[in-house]
């Protein structure tokens, strides 16, 4: 028998009532050196359960390749560590996640076959899931609550009701956990809306609803759907996320105490979306596209009750002080914030310009036209096209279907314009020097989107490309390589005010490592890596100013701080600072 099971009104685990108290804390969003330290503070707060999602695209990467469960994806080890602390888990698999991730979780490689429908019972798809599921769940099942381990419950799929309702794909999930050996509590969760619960849901599986207020609404929703069984909110949100060039949203932690207290006092059991929201690392956001594209930033703070960096905020203590007056608190003192590093300004001294690296180490492509990224293998960063320009003069560039996401254009190494998905850029004005001028398309996939339709949509290039209606023809495709360039590629930076995208490279002492948050001031756009850890994007558009820098990536003495700078810095130095700055509060 499952370990936990229900009953008209709530929940028995191991045959004794119990009522979740969750909160969502991804470990894909934590370095796995910090994953012990999240977990003991989310028992500390009142949590007896954790949730996580588990993203696809990032444990198998290539569909032919094995799982990746290392590192930061040892997802074996974060089970095994929550159980350690005396915590029960939700897990979702997916395939869809959502999580303001890139793509929603689904590969690149996926998507990018137009002839498969994501997220239903074609079989082009639900084979995919199905040889996925066949890699994950073997290493998983020892963890699962049948097994002794701490999961006590899977949820299928991710709010399927504000996407589709095709039934026989649910069913195809559900009977495909049961199969591999998952005998746990199954559940959906869907916006707390009649329509998404009515097509999201399944038979005999429990439905759950998503909302972060209105909650005697909600939850009345949710029992006119489901007229027996344990009232849930699978996500509770308590926070939000933000775009870059837009806010930083911030709820006020009274009010959402308030809403966790009426959600409580209703009998309801609760999965708090985020607990501790974490970050980006890497190239690892997603974006929404409503009426335009907007990327999501690096952080993924959420203003959670445990901030991006780990320290107990407002909403920890207000969220504690309600869970108290509904179920039992450690009697243990709440963490205190880590220490925070702050360090001398560090001088970028050594550059690898980005253009001819990215042409000497990734082998280019020829073709007629561009190819899009999913033709190169390119699933996130950049791609270098390089063409030839016919003729001198001034001319139009126009660039057929756009760009995904946004493009910088050079005429002889000289910069000549950006062209932005968010905007429908398409054309671009350009004064050509000389026939035959070489003409480079560098172009950033700044993250798949993660919500509704637009889930899959193309990066790079997307169709032809021409100069005064005449189509330039013979491109080499170059996919730069995600990494840091290797020590050799460096040389002294003789002038860091080079307008042109470049590596930069400086170092740094550290007596004892501790969290600490880089800041560029006077830089423009790029990535940046300590010691080879990919920390994320920055973007002087803000809102966020800061790029978190976790304890582990650090080490006594020497440290390495490489830059990748797209647009040029008056002065290449950067710092460390003890402060973050996420941008000014939206509540």
């Amino acid at each position: 028998m499952p370990a936990l099971t229900t009953t008209s009104d709530g929940f028995l685990l191991d045959g004794a009532p119990f009522r979740i108290v969750s909160g969502a804390l991804h470990y894909f969003r934590v370095h796995p050196e910090q994953w012990a330290d999240r977990l003991r503070k989310a028992r500390l707060m009142g949590l007896n359960t954790v949730e996580t999602y588990v993203p696809w695209n990032l444990h198998q990467p290539d569909p032919e390749g094995p799982l990746d469960l290392d590192g930061i994806l040892d997802l074996p080890r974060f089970l095994r560590l929550a159980g350690e602390e005396g915590l029960r888990v939700l897990l979702r698999p997916g395939p869809y996640i959502c999580a303001e991730w890139d793509g929603g979780g689904l590969p690149a490689w996926l998507t990018a076959d137009r002839d498969i429908r994501p997220r239903s019972a074609d079989p082009g798809f639900t084979g995919a899931v199905d040889r996925y599921l066949d890699l994950l769940l073997p290493p998983l099942l020892p963890h699962l609550a049948a097994s002794g381990g701490p999961v006590i419950a899977v949820q299928v799929e991710n709010e399927y009701g504000a996407y589709g309702d095709d039934t026989a794909y649910l069913k195809h999930l559900a009977e495909g956990l049961r199969a591999r050996g998952v005998e746990e509590l199954l559940f959906t969760c869907d916006q707390a809306d009649p329509a998404h619960l009515a097509a999201g849901s399944l038979p005999g599986v429990l439905a759950t609803g998503t909302f972060g207020s209105r909650i005697e609404e909600s939850l009345g929703r949710l029992r006119a759907h489901q007229k027996q069984g344990p009232l849930m909110c699978a996500e509770f949100w308590i926070g939000w996320f933000d775009h870059w060039g837009g806010p930083h949203h911030v709820r006020d932690a009274a009010d959402a105490a308030a809403d966790l207290d009426r959600l409580l006092s209703a009998g309801a059991s609760v999965n708090l979306y985020m607990f501790h929201g974490g970050t980006n690392f890497g190239l690892t956001n997603g974006a929404n596209h409503h009426h335009a594209y907007a990327p999501t930033v690096t952080s993924y703070d959420y203003d959670a009750p445990l901030t991006e960096w780990g320290d107990p905020g407002p909403k920890y203590h207000a969220f504690r002080e309600v869970i108290a007056r509904h179920t039992t608190v450690p009697d243990e003192p709440v963490p205190a914030p880590a220490p925070k590093l702050a360090l001398p300004e560090v001088v970028l001294d050594r550059r690898a310009p980005l253009l001819p690296y990215a042409v000497g180490a990734a082998a280019g492509v020829r073709d007629d036209e561009p190819l899009p990224a999913h033709a190169l293998g390119q699933a996130a960063g950049l791609i270098l096209y390089r063409t030839a320009l016919p003729a001198a003069g001034d001319g139009l560039l126009r660039f057929t279907g756009g760009v995904g996401d946004r493009a910088q254009v050079f005429v002889d190494g000289a910069p000549a314009g950006v062209l932005e998905r968010e905007r429908g850029d398409e054309t671009l004005a350009v004064r050509v020097p000389r026939p035959g001028a070489r003409l480079d398309v560098l172009v950033e996939n700044l993250g798949g989107v993660n919500y509704g339709p637009h889930i899959g949509d193309p990066k790079g290039l997307l169709g032809p490309v021409s100069l005064d209606g005449a189509e330039l023809r013979g491109w080499d495709c170059h996919a730069v390589p995600r990494g840091v360039p290797e020590a050799a590629a460096f040389a002294p930076a003789e002038s860091a005010s080079a307008a042109v995208p470049a590596y930069h490279h400086g170092t740094f002492e550290v007596a004892e490592p501790a969290d600490t948050f880089l800041a560029l001031p006077g830089w423009t756009k790029g990535q940046a890596w300590v010691n080879g850890f990919a920390l994320g994007r920055y973007w002087n558009r803000g809102p966020q100013h800061t790029l978190y820098v976790p304890a582990p990536v650090l080490r006594p003495g020497s440290n390495d701080l490489v830059v990748l700078e797209l647009h040029g810095t008056p002065a290449a130095r950067a710092r460390f600072t003890d402060v973050p700055d996420l941008g000014p509060d939206k509540v």
